[in-house]
C-alpha cells in the first residue's frame, strides 16, 4: 500500500491484530484479475464482507483467495474468477482478510466488485480462453 504510515506484514496472524498483510497468491483461480505467482495483494480484516469482495479463507486445510458470490446471513458462497464451476461454502467467521489492493504490473489497483464478470459465468470459458491466448 502506498500510504506512508502503513506497515505491511507477511504473517497471516497479523490480520487478527488489524494489520495489513501482503502476499503473492498462487494458482490460476483468480484470472484474469489476479495473476498467481506474479501479482501481489494486500489484505485487511474487515468488519463486514460484501458480495464482490475478494477474501482469504482457510478451507479444508488450505488457504484460498476467492470472490464472494453470495451472502446469506452468516454463510457465504465463494468462487474463483478463473473457475468455471465449483464453489466453496464458508461461514462469515472463516474470512481471515479482504483484499484492499492489488499490485498488477507495478500498478496499485483498488479491487473491483466485478459485477459484469460474475454475471458472465456462462460465457467465462470462452473469455478465459481468449485471455490466455492474448497473455
Amino acid at each position: 500500500m502506498e500510504q506512508e504510515n502503513v506497515v505491511v506484514h507477511r504473517d497471516l496472524d497479523a490480520l487478527k491484530d488489524g494489520k495489513v498483510i501482503a502476499l503473492v497468491p498462487q494458482g490460476i483461480s483468480m484470472l484474469p484479475f489476479i495473476k498467481g505467482g506474479v501479482d501481489q495483494v494486500y489484505l485487511l480484516k474487515k468488519d463486514r464482507v460484501a458480495v464482490g469482495d475478494i477474501v482469504l479463507v482457510e478451507y479444508h486445510g488450505k488457504h484460498i483467495l476467492h470472490r464472494v458470490y453470495a451472502v446469506d446471513g452468516e454463510k457465504m458462497t465463494l468462487m474463483g474468477d478463473g473457475n468455471l464451476e465449483g464453489t466453496e461454502q464458508v461461514a462469515a467467521d472463516d474470512v481471515m482478510g479482504t483484499v484492499v489492493e492489488i499490485v498488477h504490473d507495478g500498478r496499485h489497483l483498488k479491487p473491483k466488485k466485478a459485477w459484469l464478470w460474475r454475471h458472465l459465468l456462462p460465457m467465462r470459458r470462452y473469455l478465459l480462453k481468449i485471455h490466455r491466448k492474448l497473455s
